[in-house]
């Protein structure tokens, strides 16, 4: 396990320097294994805002804005409707990933212009390593929703982790959240950090086959395979209120590159624009649109819902105040990269991250 994020991050950097500044040139193939997004529409919901002026977009024929699948998100009705297409006056592309760590290598690569509901920890890597990505919002907090899941043949517990996962395995990512939450709920539970093998994930299925085979003692994943795998049976070491209360915080960011921020500014404020308005009709009225959501994720209603009663999207004035985008983002950044230079996982951190927070496009959003 030890000092593979910095080897990621290192192979990610050499890729990055291969791809293409085209945004017209193809997805990466991290996105080409789920299908895009559903193409059935509803009412809208808001108003869109008013399409920015033709030179505000010059140069620019098409937005690429990376996406999970599996993981509902309020702004995915305006998403659906084509909000986003007619405020801007340009088509969107919204192209789904795999990972955080992907959308940072499409974002260097110039395939992708904005990625939504970024994971905070793989941002954090790639800047630390020297990527010219910027925070711009945040999309969607969430406790619950990212975990790791006990097998139960191995009957592993908060009280008995440090010795049930003694020589066991362990299935979890590298290098985002789901990792720096497995490592700090393991070293708060007395755990051995060297004890029990790291087997490094394919991604939130594969979590759930791992889980399945019963060849692994705990797995890691965020969403939809979260659910499903304390469905067969598996139970939480710690949930996601415990994690919170031993200073665990996990929300997903709205990120673009510097470039692309200062070449278009008024174009990432109109994303965010968007972005707020569908947050206020959810926030008012979640219910009718919930078939839009799921669908749009990829998900049954159900299974949509249960993740959606698990997460939050702060408006534009929480993300403006101290508890997050004024200065706590910037210190949770700080504090997870330390943690991984502390286990040996990254070789150092930066001395701040302040530098990566760009909240002018946020404070032009009404």
């Amino acid at each position: 396990m030890k000092r593979l994020i910095a080897v990621l991050m290192l192979f990610g950097l050499v890729a990055a320097a291969c791809g293409s500044d085209d945004a017209d040139d193809a997805a990466p193939a991290a996105t080409t294994a789920a299908a895009a997004a559903p193409a059935t529409t509803v009412a809208a919901t808001t108003a869109p805002p008013t399409t920015v002026a033709p030179e505000a977009t010059a140069g620019l024929d098409e937005l690429n804005v990376a996406y999970f699948l599996e993981w509902p998100t309020a702004n995915q009705v305006a998403q659906v409707n084509e909000t986003y297409d007619a405020a801007l006056g340009i088509k969107v592309n919204w192209l789904p990933f795999a990972s955080g760590g992907d959308m940072a290598l499409a974002m260097e690569s110039g395939d992708i212009d904005i990625s939504y509901s970024q994971g905070l920890t793989p941002f954090a890597n790639f800047v630390t390593s020297g990527s010219d990505l910027s925070i711009v919002g945040v999309a969607v907090s969430y406790a619950d929703a990212d975990n790791c899941v006990a097998h139960p043949d191995y009957g592993v517990t908060a009280a008995n982790a440090a010795s049930s996962l003694a020589g066991q395995k362990i299935y979890a990512p590298i290098g985002n959240v789901t990792h720096f939450k497995l490592l700090k709920m393991l070293e708060h539970l007395g755990v051995d950090l060297g004890s029990f093998e790291h087997i490094p994930s394919e991604g939130g299925a594969a979590a759930v086959a791992a889980f399945n085979s019963g060849d692994v003692a705990l797995a890691c994943a965020f969403g939809g395979s979260v659910n499903q795998m304390v469905a067969d049976g598996g139970n939480l070491v710690m949930t996601g209120a415990e994690q919170e209360a031993i200073g665990i915080r996990v929300f997903d960011i709205i990120s673009t590159t510097g470039d692309f921020g200062e070449a278009y500014p008024k174009v990432v404020e109109i994303f965010l624009q968007v972005t707020e308005d569908a947050n206020t009709a959810y926030a008012a009225d979640r219910g009718p649109l919930e078939a839009t959501i799921a669908e749009a994720a990829g998900m049954e209603v159900g299974p949509s819902n249960a993740l959606l009663d698990a997460f939050s999207f702060p408006d534009r004035a929480t993300q403006l105040s101290d508890a997050w985008l004024g200065g706590t983002v910037q210190q949770v950044m700080k504090d997870q990269m330390d943690f991984f230079v502390e286990q040996g996982e990254i070789p150092e951190a930066l001395d701040s991250y302040e530098a990566f927070v760009n909240t002018s496009f946020l404070e032009r959003v009404k």
